[in-house]
């Protein structure tokens, strides 16, 4: 987040003095009228050091082999196989790209690990233009990209001039190169990706998200929109540059075409509107609300970087992807706080190990299981003899089963009697004129 918080305060408008004056009523003069110096797209104004060009001319040479590894021209479903293509040109040429246009006191860094710096810049390099497996692009490989340019940093690719830094005025000249110089084509090189092999987003929220495949040009975006400040201390929390734009005009295509071409936001929002139809309140719902915030674009600006904190970040599903080593390394913070107890975690069980005696259930004699189609007589014997150990559970007002008459099926089939019907019999005379009785009743 440093790094990024470094980027950002570059990206705000400063202000400056001018030469003009005008004079009070009185005569006298009054001080210099306060004006602000902004920074767009392709602002010439913006020094860019040979480390910058170098970089920007590494994505160009990678951009060119696109050429070399056209789209299929089959039907698919999703991504296009040609990207697997591309990106194994990449693979191969990334070593050697890397040693023409970065120092060889970069590259030559000797690790804690062991592992010579160029590695690890290779693998933050090629994690950062999507996954040739799943033929996606999202958020997380974005962060690969800032990663690589983080770890250019701590190696010393970008000098800051002395005489940089005793300025005022003109402070993070090279942040700012950074991300207009490097940044800025890295995302153009994405966005050509993703119209040419038509890659999936990564892990995106849908309609819920705040953009399927970028971030940090909401972010640069909004402070190129930023009050303008003198120095780094005075951020703004709340305002907007001076004939900055409504964020509402991200709803309106005619505002998006004319603002696209200065500012990495609507640059971004115009990237949508070529990729996606319909309604702006309906495939991009979050932007949408965006827009609606009234405190100006330093607010959505301090929104923006803590969303990426949260979303990106802090998301598991992103940073599982990213690769440790001994320049960004998985080290917990000394200084982080400790989790506070709550009611919750307070009424947990705790995690007592476990013993045989409170744990393994507690073993009960099983009836044995019989054929349901078989002769009950036959059924109770095997049960009840031969020591076979299992006794069947009877009805307290079972009886003991006796032979049944002719004509009547054996088995399961029996017909259904009361439990206190006793034996009937019938004079053979009577049989004929005898009517339903009682079984309790007497003989006649």
């Amino acid at each position: 987040m440093t790094f990024i918080f470094q980027l950002n305060t570059a990206m705000i408008p400063r202000k400056i003095s001018s030469s003009s004056t005008s004079p009070n009523q009185e005569g006298k003069e009054q001080e210099p009228l306060p004006t602000f110096k902004e920074w767009k797209l392709n602002d010439a104004s913006i020094p860019r050091p040979p480390i910058v060009q170098n970089l920007a001319s590494l994505l160009e040479a990678l951009a060119t082999l696109i050429d070399s590894a056209p789209p299929d021209p089959g039907p698919r479903r999703f991504g296009n196989i040609s990207f697997r293509t591309w990106y194994s040109l990449v693979e191969d040429r990334v070593p050697d790209l890397l040693t023409q246009h970065l120092p060889p006191s970069v590259l030559s860094f000797k690790t804690t690990s062991g592992t010579p710096a160029q590695k690890e810049l290779e693998a933050y390099l090629l994690g950062s233009f999507g996954s040739a497996q799943r033929l996606d692009y999202g958020t997380g490989h974005e962060l690969s990209f800032l990663a690589f340019l983080g770890c250019l940093w701590k190696l010393g690719a970008f000098p800051v001039a002395e005489k940089e830094k005793e300025k005022e005025n003109q402070d993070g000249d090279m942040e700012r190169g950074i991300v207009l110089g490097v940044l800025e084509p890295y995302l153009a090189l994405i966005r050509r990706l993703i119209l040419t092999y038509t890659l999936e987003p990564a892990g995106s929220h849908g309609v819920w998200g705040l953009d399927d495949h970028s971030f940090l040009p909401y972010i640069f975006g909004s402070a190129q929109f930023s009050p303008p400040i003198v120095t780094p201390a005075d951020v703004a929390a709340e305002g907007s540059l001076h004939a900055a734009p409504h964020p509402g005009d991200v709803a309106k295509a005619a505002a998006v075409a004319r603002e696209r071409s200065r500012n990495m936001y609507f640059s971004a929002i115009g990237f949508i509107y070529d990729v996606k139809k319909g309604p702006f309140w309906e495939h991009s719902n979050i932007l949408y609300d965006v827009s609606g915030v009234k405190a100006g674009w330093a607010k959505i600006n301090k929104g923006m970087i803590k969303m990426y904190n949260a979303e990106v970040l802090s998301k598991f599903p992103v940073v599982q992807h990213f690769p440790f080593g001994s320049l960004f390394s998985f080290t917990p913070d000394p200084t982080a706080k400790k989790i506070q107890a709550t009611v919750h975690t307070a009424s947990q069980p705790k995690h007592a190990v476990a013993t045989p005696s409170s744990t393994a259930p507690t073993q009960r004699p099983q009836p044995v299981l019989r054929d349901p189609m078989a002769d009950p007589t036959s059924t109770a014997a095997s049960m009840g003899g031969g020591g076979g150990g299992g006794v069947g559970t009877a009805a307290p007002w079972a009886r003991g089963t006796t032979a049944a008459g002719p004509g009547v099926p054996s088995g399961v089939n029996q017909p259904t009697r009361a439990p206190w019907a006793g034996k009937q019999s019938l004079d053979k005379g009577e049989a004929g004129e005898a009517g339903t009785r009682a079984p309790w009743a007497g003989k006649r």
